[in-house]
């Protein structure tokens, strides 16, 4: 269980955004320094923020996505953000077989078939791949883990992996997997969560049969954590995009409305609208995503 308080949040943005001023970057003026300790002080003391904190269960990838899986398809603002750079680098490949990693509801494996690749997909979550077979009638779909793959050796030209290695707790397996199922000069295409997302709270919230909430297990992978699991078993950087946060508004964000705490299903997000010019200053400029781009060069064992 993890402890959710409201106000932690807000301190944390007023502190991120304060130690952006002092460094000189963004708004580092006098006048934005005091609005922030002025709003600090307004936030300590205000009671509706004292008694809002939540306990949060922490659920496995399997079960959180059964739950999300009816819902999941609804708008993302993270597919604004990959599916253009991930587009771009798979339209310059070759037409080949491909392979969907940790495919969900067939998102990619639609965009990869209509290009006129022979698609394979795999998920661990069943009800995502109940989906994706519906979405994707030419499709082949297995159910398997990222770390296992069930999926011959050198059997695939590409492998697009979205949104899915946040919820690894080691990327070492998956990239020995993603190397061993691909062809000599084959190609990976990863994108998901950046690490300084993961840290401000950009973790899926689910709500549990009977209402508790909990969020699916997340991990932060640097940028060099990819490197390190890459490297070794012959994967090579051909691209990598950090693209950054130009704004702070999501779904459910009321930034300009009556600010109130809003549901707990859209914290952080509407948490913002409390705090806006300290959640401005803290997230804009700051990486959302990381899109890789990976070939395999030559196998070490």
């Amino acid at each position: 269980m993890t402890y959710e308080h409201p106000l932690a949040y807000l301190l944390g943005i007023e502190g991120i955004a304060l130690l952006r001023s002092f460094t000189g970057e963004g708004v580092s003026d006098r006048e934005f320094v005091e609005a922030r300790i002025a709003e600090i002080r307004r936030l300590l003391d205000d009671e509706s923020l004292a008694s809002a904190a939540v306990e949060v269960a922490r659920v496995e990838t399997v079960e959180g996505y059964r739950i999300w899986s009816d819902t999941y398809d609804a708008p993302n603002a993270a597919f604004d953000f990959d599916e253009p750079l991930v587009k771009a680098i798979v339209d310059t490949l070759p037409v080949g077989v491909a392979l969907d990693a940790a495919c969900g509801t067939g998102r990619v494996a639609a965009s990869l078939a209509a290009r006129g690749h022979h698609v394979l997909g795999v998920d661990s979550s069943p009800d995502m791949l109940a989906r994706a077979r519906e979405r994707v009638p030419e499709g082949e779909f297995r159910l398997g883990e990222l770390s296992r793959l069930p999926v011959a050796d050198d059997a695939v030209d590409l492998i697009v992996c979205s949104l899915a290695l946040t919820h690894v707790p080691s990327l070492g397996p998956v990239m020995a997997e993603f190397s061993r199922v691909l062809r000599p000069g084959g190609h990976l295409v990863i994108s998901d969560i950046h690490a300084e997302g993961v840290g401000r709270g950009v973790i899926p919230p689910v709500r549990l049969p009977d209402g508790a909430r909990a969020r699916v297990a997340s991990y932060r992978h640097l940028t060099g954590d990819y490197l390190r699991a890459a490297l070794p078993v012959g994967l090579r950087v051909r691209r990598c995009e950090e693209p950054r946060m130009s704004t702070v508004d999501r779904p459910g964000d009321t930034t300009g409305e009556s600010a109130t705490l809003g549901p707990w299903d859209l914290w952080p997000w509407c948490l913002s609208a409390l705090a806006p010019e300290a959640a401005k200053a803290a997230v804009v400029g700051v990486p959302a995503m990381v899109i890789w781009h990976f070939q395999l060069t030559e196998r070490h064992s």
